[in-house]
């Protein structure tokens, strides 16, 4: 991982992109037309970062994460690595948003590896998506969504269980599959 001060030269960073002074960027990661990337944020190797993504400072990107066009990952969410994001797939990270609020305070949100979140999903702040979860686009997740569960509506309700590549194995809800380890 490099600073934005000495890129690696395995880095691809497009003109119109902004990386702060302080952002640490992977190897083999590309960052795409009008994106941003604060100070203190960490962006691991192998990553994709699409055009007009912002990713805030102190912000923890894994390695080959893929995040779509239009999405800002705020200050107090966690990507793990091989996380999918879609196009403008919305995470928040206050519970009583304010323009001026003295008390306001950041509400983390955690995506375990390799969950995959729908185009225009919204996350409200304070979940956890467990490791290959699968969230439906158009989705408001409002819970924690359990590994390999696949969820979707408004509020985000489980639909069934997915395999490592999305696959729907299956449509019972309320007892997953066993896993063979």
């Amino acid at each position: 991982m490099t600073d934005s001060s000495s890129p690696s030269p395995s880095v691809f960073v497009h003109p119109t992109a902004d990386v702060e002074e302080g952002a640490r960027v992977g190897d083999g990661t590309k960052v795409w037309h009008l994106a941003h990337i604060r100070s203190s944020a960490e962006v691991g190797a192998g990553c994709v970062i699409g055009r007009n993504v912002y990713v805030d400072a102190g912000v923890t990107v894994g390695n080959l994460v893929k995040i779509q066009n239009n999405v800002s990952v705020y200050q107090g969410v966690t990507l793990e690595d091989e996380v999918f994001v879609g196009p403008c797939a919305v995470f928040t990270n206050d519970f009583r948003p304010r323009a001026q609020n003295p008390d306001w305070k950041i509400t983390p949100t955690m995506v375990r590896r390799g969950a995959s979140i729908g185009a225009n999903a919204t996350l409200v702040c304070g979940i956890e998506v467990g490791e290959y979860a699968m969230i439906a686009a158009g989705s408001v997740v409002t819970k924690d969504v359990a590994p390999y569960q696949l969820v979707a509506g408004n509020p985000a309700r489980p639909k069934g269980w997915v395999d490592d590549r999305g696959e729907v194995i299956s449509r019972d809800v309320d007892n997953p599959p066993q896993r063979q380890g």
